[in-house]
């Protein structure tokens, strides 16, 4: 699944688009890394438990989210984002959230292609025909602007 914060993916066209997708958690900090948090803080720098806390809740909404995006048929999100805010004192949201979309890479020859798209492109014809299968048409080319 390819995953960017931008609105297209270069080398690629996007064919369908699917909506939203998110994923969302909300996690409570136990009082002992709290406490352990809160003494650490006062000799300033960096909170591990919070980071590993924060670390993981983004891989776990990640997961959430690509799993929307896959029950829809995608296979690509873009415009993803992340969103964090504390809800009381002890619970903090996290919210990762972009639009699904299926994607297409571009062709040898296609306009905006790149090396990433091309070889893309040469690999799965590649195993097409080791496979026996007839190549996957190629994308038609988007029409000549004047």
């Amino acid at each position: 699944m390819l995953i960017v914060t931008s609105n297209e993916i270069p080398g690629h066209r996007i064919d369908a688009v699917f909506g939203e997708v998110m994923g969302l958690t909300v996690r409570s900090r136990d009082i002992g890394s709290q406490m352990l948090a809160g003494f650490r803080s006062l000799g300033g720098g960096e909170l591990p438990e919070m980071t590993k806390a924060l670390y993981e809740s983004r891989q776990e909404v990640m997961a959430r989210m690509v799993n929307e995006a896959q029950q829809r048929g995608a296979n690509a999100i873009v415009a993803m984002r992340f969103d964090t805010s504390e809800m009381g004192t002890n619970w903090t949201e996290v919210c990762a959230y972009g639009t699904a979309v299926y994607v297409l890479p571009l062709g040898e020859g296609e306009p905006g292609a790149t090396g990433q798209s091309i070889y893309l492109t040469k690999t799965a014809a590649q195993q097409s025909s080791q496979q026996g299968q007839p190549a996957p048409p190629a994308p038609p080319a988007p029409p000549t602007q004047f």
